[in-house]
């Protein structure tokens, strides 16, 4: 507190500020326990307490347990009203504030519980017993353990209560509780999608019967009515007082009502529209019909009165659909906006992977370099130039289908273009042939045919006789058979050997 003001100075100031000289603080406290259990004690020191904090409290068989405030002050004494608990009857007393020590040692025993509760279910089990032991509290000085346990009928655990003794080394307890009680301690979700009910606030298990479920027109279907402790939902009796006060004005005995047309059935009743629907044998409509109208009609019946019809059918109105004052121009009232989100984020990456797959380079599988930002990757247009490469100036790369430029030491023939289809310039970096050395001819000797003869000394095109020019065969699979000429064996060569020299 600020101005060197403690709790407790404030507490005594807060506690006699505008009050009588003879007032006195309510000293019972409410202490709430594992569960559902809760508790009143009373606060003797006057220890400034609040709610949350954990406080050592007095037991009934020695010792002390560790427990959290749960209520202070006058809402106590309201609580203790609803409960028909006296103020005299508050026997037990708060100790202290926990300290460091005991809330060690009260965790310590709380993490027993468990492995505990496993050990009790082994021992009833090996006796057979018809009990099911559903939860263990521990006291917090780990001197007394509570069992609580569910059974239909009376259960002889006194051999059980000898051997867990000997197991676990400390008092021991047994409580029978119901079933409701049982899901009140473990906690659960209901078919309403929250928490348990008696698990969280409900403190008191009224009886619930069949009779609520009929007052509200509900099916009797057990599975439907039953919680999940196998008994009537609690939640039947929350408004069954405004279905009763509803059908104070509903009449009674109404099964059918007798007009000239014919008897008309009782089919449906809306309790809160305070409307009643019939129908005639045979006819497949129903009338509804105001509660005064049948009131009367049921005592022009006992008087002996048949009336020609049940008159004019009542107007249902139904209730306007509110109309929304702001528009929805972010899409925050649609069902389906996350679908519409993640369905365009699909999109997107369905396109992202279309356009790598467009450009990766084929028979690779590979995607291609990524290129600086402005230069052109495109077929035709003009690629990056390599570092430490350059252009001579005056000189572009020829576009496709342009005649390149001329290399130094390079003859082109006249006409040579690079376009497809057309003459191409010969390879510079022709890889070589291990082939034997071709045997050259003498002097004063003609060069056999198939050979690359030398051209003759005259200027002739050596086709005279009307023989047509040898042809180059420049085939790789016949590149052995170059020198078949000279090979005396082979039958399809006329040409005769070359005659010794002298």
């Amino acid at each position: 507190m600020t101005n060197g003001c403690s709790k407790l100075d404030v507490y005594d100031w807060l506690s006699h500020m505008d009050m009588p000289s003879n007032y006195k603080p309510f000293q019972v406290v409410e202490i709430k326990f594992k569960g559902s259990r809760k508790d009143f004690y009373l606060n003797v020191d006057n220890i400034y307490l609040e709610n949350g904090e954990l406080v050592a409290v007095e037991t009934t068989t020695g010792g002390y347990d560790i427990g959290h405030v749960s209520l202070t002050g006058e809402l106590v004494r309201t609580q203790m009203v609803k409960r028909h608990v006296k103020e005299a009857d508050v026997t037990k007393k708060i100790y202290r504030r926990a300290s460091v020590a005991d809330v060690d040692k009260w965790k310590l025993a709380k993490g027993l519980e468990w492995e505990t509760m496993h050990k009790a279910r082994t021992l009833a089990l090996d006796l057979n017993l018809s009990m099911k032991i559903s939860d263990v509290d521990y006291q917090g000085d780990k001197t007394k353990a509570t069992f609580y346990y569910t059974a239909e009928g009376r259960v002889d655990f006194r051999e059980l209560i000898k051997k867990m003794a000997e197991s676990f080394r400390i008092r021991i307890e047994m409580r029978q509780i119901g079933m409701r009680q049982e899901a009140s301690r473990l906690g659960g979700i209901g078919s309403c999608g929250r928490e348990l009910c008696c698990s969280t606030w409900l403190t008191d298990f009224k009886t619930v019967s069949t009779s609520a479920a009929r007052y509200q027109n509900l099916s009797l279907n057990t599975l439907k009515l039953a919680g999940q402790c196998g008994k009537l939902k609690c939640c039947l009796n929350y408004e069954l007082d405004g279905y009763m006060d509803a059908l104070k004005h509903i009449p009674d005995n109404v099964n059918y009502l007798r007009t000239q047309k014919g008897d008309a059935r009782l089919q449906k009743t809306d309790i809160f529209k305070r409307l009643m629907w019939f129908s005639y044998p045979g006819a497949e409509n129903w009338i509804p019909i105001e509660i005064t109208r049948v009131k009367e009609i049921q005592r022009m019946n006992k008087e002996g009165i048949l009336p020609e019809d049940l008159g004019e059918a009542a107007e249902i109105t139904t209730p306007e659909t509110k109309k929304l004052d702001y528009e929805n121009v972010v899409g925050q009232d649609s069902l389906t906006r996350l679908d519409d989100r993640s369905r365009n984020r699909n999109n997107r990456n369905d396109n992202n992977r279309n356009d790598r797959n467009r450009n990766k380079k084929p028979g690779t599988g590979q995607q291609p370099q990524q290129r600086a930002d402005g230069e052109r990757t495109d077929r035709g247009e003009r690629k990056p130039q390599q570092p430490g490469q350059q252009r001579p100036e005056g000189t572009e790369r020829p576009v496709r289908g342009e005649r390149r430029p001329q290399q130094p030491g390079q003859q082109r023939t006249e006409g040579d273009s690079t376009s497809r289809g057309e003459n191409k310039p010969p390879q510079q970096n022709r890889p070589k042939q291990n082939n034997p050395p071709r045997p050259k001819p003498a002097p004063g000797t003609d060069a056999p045919e198939g050979l690359n003869a030398a051209p003759p000394a005259d200027g002739s095109t050596g086709t005279e006789g009307g023989d047509a020019p040898v042809k180059r065969n420049n085939n790789r699979r016949h590149r052995g058979n170059r020198n078949r000429g000279n090979n005396p064996n082979n039958p399809n060569n006329n040409q005769q050997p070359p005659a010794p020299q002298a």
